[in-house]
C-alpha cells in the first residue's frame, strides 16, 4: 500500500493534521514533455541511420495476444516479401517470441523493458546496433503489449501498424483512439473466428478512419491464410 502511505502526493492528511503540499501539476507536464521531446530526437536519428542504409523499420503494435508474432512467423514462412526480414522483440520478460523467430528463419534480438510498458527510442538505437540489419532489409520491432503507451513513442520506423484480433471486440478504435489516430495501417486479425465472435468488421473500419481518415485497414487470418495477400503487397510497396 505504498500509494496509500504517501500522504503528501495522493491529498491525505498528515500526522498533525496540516494540508497536504501538492506540487504545480505545470512540473509533472513538463517533465513529460522533456521527456518525449528527447525519444523524438533520438528517433530522429534512428530514422536517419536506417534511412542512410536503405532500411525500412515497421513498429508492430497491440494488445497481448492479437498476433503480432504469429504474423511475423507467418510473413517469414510465407516467403513473399522481397526483402529480408530481421526482428527486435519488445516483452516486459523471457526470450520466447525472439526464439520463434529465429526458428521461423529470421534474426532476432530481444529487448526486455523489465516494468516498462513501451519500447523507446533509446532501446530501439541500441537493439540496431546489436541487430546490424543488412542494407535494403525490413526490420519489424515488435513492441510491448499494449494499446496505449507505444502509440506516444516515435521509434524512428518509416510506418505503425496496429493489429487488432476480432476476439478483442470492435469498440477498440473509439476506446483507444491515439493508438488508431498514429496508426498507418489496421490488421484485423483472426478473421477465421469471425462467425463465433461478436465483431463488426466494417464498424471497426469506420471508427478507425473516423479519426484517420486515410487508414488503411486489412482483414486477415493468420490461421488459415486468408487476406494475406493483401498484406504481403502492402509490405512489398513500402
Amino acid at each position: 500500500m505504498e500509494g496509500l502511505a504517501d500522504g503528501h502526493r495522493h491529498g491525505v492528511s498528515t500526522e498533525h493534521g496540516h494540508p497536504p503540499v501538492h506540487e504545480p501539476r505545470s512540473r509533472t507536464v513538463d517533465i513529460e514533455t522533456a521527456l518525449l521531446a528527447k525519444n523524438d530526437h533520438l528517433a530522429g536519428h534512428n530514422r536517419s541511420w536506417l534511412a542512410e542504409r536503405g532500411i525500412v523499420a515497421l513498429n508492430l503494435m497491440s494488445s497481448p495476444g492479437a498476433g503480432k508474432t504469429s504474423l511475423l512467423e507467418r510473413t517469414l514462412k510465407g516467403a513473399r516479401v522481397g526483402r529480408e526480414i530481421s526482428v527486435i522483440e519488445g516483452d516486459q520478460e523471457t526470450t520466447f517470441d525472439a526464439q520463434r523467430i529465429r526458428d521461423a528463419g529470421a534474426r532476432a534480438i530481444q529487448i526486455n523493458t523489465g516494468s516498462g510498458c513501451h519500447l523507446d527510442a533509446t532501446m530501439i538505437e541500441r537493439g540496431l546496433r546489436a541487430l546490424d540489419p543488412k542494407p535494403d532489409s525490413l526490420v519489424f520491432l515488435e513492441n510491448v503489449g499494449n494499446l496505449v503507451c507505444p502509440a506516444l513513442f516515435d521509434l524512428g520506423e518509416r510506418a505503425k501498424v496496429v493489429i487488432i484480433s476480432v476476439t478483442e471486440g470492435d469498440d477498440k478504435p473509439l476506446k483507444y483512439p491515439h493508438m488508431f489516430a498514429a496508426a498507418d495501417l489496421v490488421v484485423v486479425n483472426k478473421t477465421d473466428l469471425l462467425p463465433y465472435v461478436d465483431f463488426d468488421v466494417d464498424r471497426c473500419a469506420r471508427d478507425a478512419r473516423r479519426l484517420k481518415p486515410t487508414l488503411t485497414v486489412l482483414p486477415l487470418s493468420v490461421r488459415d491464410g486468408s487476406g494475406l495477400g493483401a498484406w504481403y503487397d502492402w509490405l512489398n510497396a513500402l
